[in-house]
């Protein structure tokens, strides 16, 4: 049986790389093929009005930014995780340690179950606790501490205690050769947990003001980094603190054609299926970051969908069961006399990830164009 990323490969063999004279180049098809980055324009943020001073960020120092405001703010405060002592595998934790000693940021052993774990009875004891899970695919042993534990403490002690001083970092997404455990993106498995908030950035402005109001928040969060951002993504960012509300969704783009749903990197690949959009079908597409998972924002992607009639939702993560069949539910419970073609979700496959054909398997332009053009004309 032919596995569907391989398929999609075989597609655009057969249909797409020309040479220029009619004639399919190998030469294009072996660059095509062995491409391992994902495809996108990072699309930069005008600098946030009255925050004050700014200062040239990339996502990774924008995260490094809201944990050092953090650890001079809150004097309960402490950063710790798998090599974070050093500055981390991506470098989001560099020279806390030289900063504020090794009591306040500090290595774990290499046990995610550990590491939530502790990270539950710091914030129940009242310190303010941001634990690092070094890739969201390492996040799987530590589910039953964040689903059954953080999840639910709030609830079985009638609010008589909370672990809402709990934040777990984790970088998450794929750069396009990360392969089966550098790569997924976990949240749906998490969505369905209530009493935990999941948060996705889309750039250095965003991350630092979300992670700052996850940590903030009373509620445990997970707050997940596209790690393909962390250098790719650069931005003017407030140099001071600033938070940014949870459970609302921005409007990136307004539009009356299709509403585009997306969140992380997908986020800019929808903006340039906007642009594709609008140049070659003449049409103007509406696109949505939903920024938090859990709790999601319902009344501005509805609000949206009654007006343009038509929807994609695209995410990194497998078909069956990824969030975006809840936001598809959703919209046939609230808009379906609204609705003039059906829900089309671009999505990863139902596999897992392969490391040739990573990028094959991510929901880029070219697919999620398709889905504008099929839904168009349904």
């Amino acid at each position: 049986m032919v596995s569907p990323v391989l398929r999609l490969c075989m597609r655009y063999r057969v249909t797409g790389l020309s040479s220029g004279t009619g004639q399919k180049s190998p030469a294009l098809f072996h660059k095509f093929i062995t491409k391992r980055y994902v495809e996108f324009n990072f699309s930069p943020e005008k600098p946030c009005e009255g925050k004050g001073e700014t200062s040239r960020m990339n996502l990774c120092q924008a995260i490094n930014s809201a944990l050092h405001t953090t650890l001079v703010n809150d004097p309960t405060a402490v950063v710790f995780g798998e090599d974070v002592a050093f500055g981390g595998v991506f470098r989001c934790t560099l020279d806390l340690q030289k900063r504020f000693g090794k009591d306040r940021v500090f290595n774990s052993p290499l046990c995610e179950q550990g590491i939530v774990g502790f990270g539950i009875g710091c914030a129940v004891a009242g310190t303010t606790a941001v634990a690092e899970v070094q890739f969201a695919d390492y996040i799987f042993p530590a589910f039953d501490q964040l689903v059954n534990e953080a999840a639910k403490y709030r609830y079985r002690s009638g609010n008589q205690f909370d672990c809402g001083k709990l934040t777990v970092r984790a970088a998450w997404g794929a750069v396009g050769h990360g392969s089966l455990y550098h790569s997924q993106s976990p949240e749906s498995f998490f969505a369905h947990a209530a009493g935990l908030k999941i948060v996705i950035p889309r750039g250095p402005i965003k991350a630092k003001g979300l992670l700052l109001a996850c940590i903030q928040d009373k509620d445990p969060c997970i707050f997940f980094e596209p790690k393909v951002l962390y250098r790719a993504a650069v931005e003017d960012v407030p140099v001071k603190e600033y938070t940014l509300p949870l459970g609302k969704a921005d409007v990136l783009v307004e539009g009356d054609a299709v509403t585009l749903i997306g969140w992380g990197t997908e986020v800019h690949i929808l903006k340039e299926v906007a642009d594709m959009a609008k140049e070659q079908l003449k049409v103007q597409c509406e696109v949505i970051d939903l920024v938090t998972i859990n709790p999601w924002d319902v009344e501005t992607v509805c609000n949206s969908v009654k007006k343009t009639g038509r929807v994609i939702v695209a995410h990194e993560a497998p078909l069956t069961g990824g969030f975006a069949s809840e936001i598809t539910a959703v919209i046939q419970e609230e808009c379906f006399l609204h609705l003039e073609a059906p829900v089309q979700r671009v999505t990863g496959f139902d596999t897992p990830f392969p490391h040739v054909f990573e990028p094959f398997y991510l929901p880029d332009k070219w697919r999620c164009f398709d889905a504008v053009k099929k839904t168009l004309t349904y």
